[in-house]
C-alpha cells in the first residue's frame, strides 16, 4: 500500500512540474507575454469565440510558431533521453551509461556534421536531410561498438567500447572541425545542443518516431528487470542476452539518433534522471522507464528554460545547462562506485 501511495505521489508531482514547467517556458523569451496571455491564445486555439480582443497577432505567432513547439520538442527530447538511458543502463547494468557517455549521441552528432561540413544533406530536403545522417551516424556507432564489444557477449566490454568510441567521435569531429573553418560555428553550437531551431516540423518528423520507439522498448519491462540481475540470472529466466541486448541497443539507438538530430548533442539527461527514479520508485522498469521519461522532459524543459533566461535576450546553449548539472552529479557516481569497489 505505502509503495503503490509513492507511486502515485511520484507521478503527481511530476505531472504538475511538467505542466508549470511548460507553462512558465511559454513566458520566458525576449517578447513580454504574460501567463494569463498565453493561456488566452492556447484556449483560443481550441474555442476561437473565447479570443481576446487585447491579443496582438505578434504574439499569437510567437507562442504557437516559435514558443510552443520548441517547448513540446524539449518534452519529447527530453522524454526520449530520459527512457533511453534508463535502458542503457539496464544493458551495461552500470548506473554511470548514458548515451552522451557511450558514444552514441557522439556518432549522431558526428553524422549530422558530414552533412553539413560535406553539404551531402542538400541532396535531400532541408528537414530530412541533417536528421537521416544524425540517425546513420548513431546507428553506425552503435554497430562498432556492439563490434568491438564482442558482439553483446560481456556488458562491462560494450561499456569500455563506447566510451572509448565516445573519445574517438569527438576527436574526429574537431579534426573534421580544424580543417572546415567555414562550418565552425553552425557545427559547434549545434553539437553543444540547442532548442532555438524548433519548429512544427521537428515536432511532426521526429515526436512519432521517438514514441513509436519509447512505447516499443516499454514493452520490454520483464526482460530488463531480468538483464540487470545478470547473464546467468536472466538465462535461466528465459531471456536470449543476446537478442535483446541487441533489440534493445538497436531501439535505445533509434530514439537516440531521433533526439540528437532535432536537437544536438545533449548529455546528461539520460544519466541523471533514471538514476533518480531509481531511488523515488526502485528498479522495477515497469515502473522506471515512464517515471524516467517524465523525469527527462522535466528536466529538459526546466534546463531550457534556464538557457533562455540567464542572459536575456541572448541565450546559452541547453546543452551547456544539463553538462553544468550533470558533470558534477556523475563525479558523484564514479566516486561512489569506487568506493563500493575498494
Amino acid at each position: 500500500m505505502y509503495r503503490t501511495a509513492r507511486y502515485f505521489s511520484t507521478a503527481a508531482v511530476l505531472i504538475i512540474l511538467l505542466v508549470l514547467s511548460a507553462g512558465i517556458s511559454l513566458t520566458l523569451g525576449a517578447a513580454d507575454i504574460s501567463a494569463r496571455m498565453v493561456g488566452n491564445i492556447l484556449i483560443s486555439r481550441i474555442i476561437p469565440a473565447l479570443e481576446s480582443p487585447q491579443v496582438r497577432q505578434t504574439h499569437i505567432h510567437i507562442i504557437m510558431y516559435l514558443r510552443l513547439p520548441r517547448v513540446l520538442t524539449a518534452l519529447v527530447v527530453g522524454a526520449a533521453l530520459g527512457i533511453s538511458g534508463t535502458v542503457f543502463q539496464a544493458v551495461f547494468r552500470n548506473p554511470m551509461a548514458d548515451p552522451y557517455i557511450l558514444g552514441i549521441s557522439s556518432g549522431a552528432a558526428f553524422g549530422a556534421a558530414i552533412g553539413l561540413v560535406t553539404g551531402m544533406s542538400a541532396f535531400f530536403s532541408l528537414r530530412w536531410g541533417i536528421p537521416l545522417f544524425a540517425f546513420i551516424g548513431g546507428i553506425g556507432a552503435t554497430t562498432v561498438i556492439y563490434l568491438l564489444g564482442g558482439r553483446g557477449r560481456s556488458a562491462t566490454t560494450l561499456l569500455l567500447a563506447g566510451v572509448a568510441m565516445n573519445f574517438l567521435l569527438s576527436s574526429l569531429m574537431s579534426l573534421m572541425l580544424y580543417f572546415n573553418r567555414d562550418s565552425l560555428e553552425s557545427v559547434v553550437y549545434w553539437n553543444m545542443g540547442s532548442l532555438a531551431a524548433s519548429g512544427w516540423e521537428d515536432v511532426s518528423v521526429m515526436a512519432p518516431i521517438i514514441l513509436v520507439g519509447g512505447a516499443a522498448l516499454l514493452l520490454f519491462q520483464r526482460e530488463l528487470n531480468a538483464m540487470t540481475l545478470g547473464d546467468e540470472s536472466a538465462l535461466s529466466l528465459g531471456v536470449s542476452i543476446r537478442k535483446i541486448r541487441i533489440g534493445m541497443l538497436g531501439l535505445a539507438t533509434v530514439v537516440t539518433s531521433a533526439s540528437v538530430a532535432v536537437s544536438g548533442t545533449i548529455g546528461f539527461v539520460g544519466l541523471i534522471t533514471p538514476h533518480v527514479m531509481r531511488i523515488l520508485t526502485g528498479p522495477n522498469h515497469k515502473t522506471l522507464l515512464p517515471y524516467s521519461a517524465a523525469a527527462g522532459a522535466l528536466f529538459l524543459t526546466v534546463s531550457d528554460a534556464l538557457a533562455r533566461s540567464i542572459v536575456p535576450p541572448a541565450e546559452i546553449p541547453v546543452g551547456i545547462i544539463t553538462a553544468i548539472a550533470g558533470a558534477p552529479y556523475f563525479l558523484y557516481l564514479l566516486k561512489h562506485r569506487f568506493r563500493e569497489a575498494v
